[in-house]
């Protein structure tokens, strides 16, 4: 399902009101959020798919680094998580399926939390993912709606996984696809842990919308219009390369198609253009911070080993999502 089937669904769906919600679907955001107490909110989000790497027990560590990202999106820490299993009994053995939960339990201890459960069923593709839950203070949620005009944006990871997934299933690229599968099995605990230290008016991750589909997330959600600069857009090795050949994922072309707020400068290269659609898995960080912050925040980032991070764009005025790419 595109993001414009998707979003034409959840339209028709009536608005939860609850005045311990402090972030539902209407802002499009990465997680929900429902106020306990004074000083704690449960952050809930749940993720799966199908694999995009041969491998079960790296399938799964990138599967729990994907679905425990929106708890870092929302400045909040992940402490448990359930199991989401579709695996064919009757085509692949067991060990599969240890492998792909072995790699998820040792991705989610690695982030400090617990999996206390699951529920699995039989289908003839398999898929893995979590549902996690996280705690924050009701004062400290980061969500994707608060970006303001002189904002900078900074990106926390190279972009280029849905393209340079191709290339793997075509058995090009080497190099790129292995750096490419380091970064999705990378948590994004660090960057988020860095930028507690700084004003965060808004954040998102990158995954299946691409970046186009999540900065317009933010700008719609803000209210604002923003610009993103094509030459400072970190990218996977290859990642061009593979997009100039024509290995761009059938996601791209839907986020393309739904996406009709981006325009492009004349002089970026429709590979670059392709990447900016390319729908993402296990993603960056995107946050919004006042433009005095945003290099501090790059070489803080640096330090810390986010060594892909970059400032790549601002908030220009207020608007309705529009997104200007030159």
């Amino acid at each position: 399902m595109g993001p414009g089937d998707l979003a034409g669904v959840l339209s028709k769906l009536p608005v939860v009101q609850n005045s311990n919600v402090l972030v539902g679907i209407t802002t499009s955001d990465d997680a929900g959020v429902y106020k306990l107490n004074e000083t704690t909110a449960l952050v809930q989000t749940v993720d799966f798919f199908t694999p995009i790497v041969d491998d079960p027990y790296l399938f799964g560590q990138i599967a729990a680094a994907n679905s425990l990202s929106d708890i870092y999106a929302m400045g909040a820490t992940p402490m448990t998580a359930l199991n989401l299993v579709e695996f064919p009994n009757c085509k692949l053995p067991g060990e599969v399926l240890l492998a792909i939960l072995q790699g998820g339990q040792n991705k989610v201890a690695e982030a400090g939390a617990v999996i206390i459960g699951g529920h699995t069923i039989d289908d003839n593709e398999p898929k893995y993912g979590l549902a996690v839950t996280g705690i924050v203070h009701p004062d400290k949620v980061w969500t994707n709606a608060g970006a303001q005009s002189g904002d900078c944006l900074v990106l926390t990871k190279a972009l280029g996984t849905g393209i340079l997934a191709s290339a793997a299933r075509a058995n090009l690229f080497p190099n790129g696809v292995m750096v490419a599968t380091v970064s999705m099995a990378t948590l994004n605990a660090v960057a988020a842990k860095v930028a507690e230290g700084f004003t965060v008016h808004a954040c998102t991750d990158i995954t299946g919308f691409g970046l186009s589909g999540h900065v317009y997330e933010m700008a719609a959600g803000s209210k604002v219009a923003i610009t993103i600069d094509s030459a400072a857009l970190p990218l996977l090795p290859d990642a061009v390369e593979a997009a100039s050949m024509g290995l761009v994922p059938g996601g791209a072309y839907a986020n393309r198609s739904y996406l009709t707020t981006v325009t492009f400068a004349e002089n970026v290269p429709e590979a670059v253009r392709d990447i900016c659609f390319d729908p993402q898995t296990s993603g960056g960080l995107l946050f919004a911070v006042p433009a005095r912050e945003a290099d501090e925040l790059v070489l803080a980032l640096h330090s810390a080993g986010v060594a892909s991070a970059s400032k790549i764009g601002h908030i220009t005025n207020e608007g309705s999502g529009e997104i200007y790419v030159r």
